[in-house]
């Protein structure tokens, strides 16, 4: 399960993120994930529940959005949202495409509290 180790890199991102806004906890992480992105939304929620124990993030809910899977034609330069088990162009039905959304993991936003005041 990969998930699992994508957990622990965005625990360690965001506890980074934390440190470096003097933030002593983590309430919210909100991700994007694509539908091509490899990633499970239901496993990567209970291997959350794993990583992000010992942690800054140890009370923190964790926020999954999805978006669509979206193409642009190489030959006649539309484009649009497909399915994601037809990568054809909407507009043409050609093969030759570049997937510019879909396969991504972003962090979103991160909501943090308990910040320690600068002395």
């Amino acid at each position: 399960m990969h998930e699992l180790a994508v957990c622990q890199g965005l625990i360690n991102e965001a506890e980074r993120l934390a440190l470096e806004h003097r933030a002593e906890r983590i309430d919210r992480i909100v991700l994007s994930i694509g539908p091509l992105s490899g990633i499970e939304p239901e496993l990567l929620k209970r291997a959350f529940d794993i990583a992000r124990l010992d942690s800054v993030a140890k009370g923190a809910e964790l926020e999954i959005e999805t978006g669509p899977v979206v193409v642009e034609c190489r030959s006649c330069g539309a484009s649009g949202e497909v399915q994601v088990n037809c990568l054809l162009c909407p507009s043409c039905g050609d093969w030759q495409v570049n997937m510019t959304q879909g396969d991504e993991l972003l962090l979103l936003r991160l909501e943090v509290s308990d910040i320690i005041p600068s002395p």
